[in-house]
């Protein structure tokens, strides 16, 4: 029974656990999690699948994402955010994404709130919540790792007062991890620190 921490790898490399079930999900791990994502496109796409994850595992959305970048164009704030009803049909009829209402309409509607922002202002609002590292315990094992932090809260009810769905914070701190807001990859991980690293 694993303890949660950092294992081997088929190359010899420590990494998290869960990254170690899937060729996906090694090459996600190594070469995306955690490390620093900005452009509000590339945070609304990462939003938006985060929130598709919601209930799901993430290797289900990580398979399915070339799909969804199609479905949702590219994830472009102004494309998603002139989409029409007709639009809104095609995507809950795609089986290559997720076709759940909610969600889709959810997608939809923070596009159009979004579209409304100047250049640069979920980039900015988002990154405004990220912690200091200093002040952050290095996990040692998965159960050291949070689902829900002080900030995660704060940025869920600052992205809600702008008016967006399915932010939850949950959802808002696995955005956090996945865009390198923080580090939780584990303290013997090859990947703890790639982010700021040369």
């Amino acid at each position: 029974m694993s303890t949660g921490e950092a294992l081997a790898g088929a190359d010899g490399a420590l990494r998290c656990p869960w990254a170690l079930s899937t060729e996906d999900y090694v090459a996600y791990h190594d070469d995306e999690w955690g490390r620093p994502v900005h452009g509000d496109d590339a945070l609304f796409e990462r939003l938006s699948l985060e929130a598709f994850q919601s209930g799901l595992s993430w290797i289900t959305i990580l398979r399915r994402r070339p799909t969804f970048r199609l479905a949702f164009a590219g994830f472009r704030i102004e494309k998603v955010a002139a989409f029409t009803e007709a639009d809104r049909e095609r995507l809950l009829a795609d089986p290559g994404i997720i076709r759940n209402r909610a969600k889709v309409d959810a997608t939809l509607a923070n596009a159009r709130v979004l579209a409304g922002w100047s250049e640069g202002e979920l980039d900015e609002l988002i990154w405004s919540h990220a912690p200091d590292p200093a002040a952050r315990p290095v996990p040692k094992v998965l159960g050291d790792v949070a689902a829900v932090t002080p900030e995660s809260t704060a940025l869920s009810k600052a992205l809600k007062k702008r008016g967006l769905k399915f932010v939850g914070p949950t959802t808002a701190y696995a955005l956090m991890q996945a865009c390198g807001l923080v580090d939780d990859h584990l303290e013997a991980c090859v990947s703890r620190g790639a982010a700021t690293r040369g």
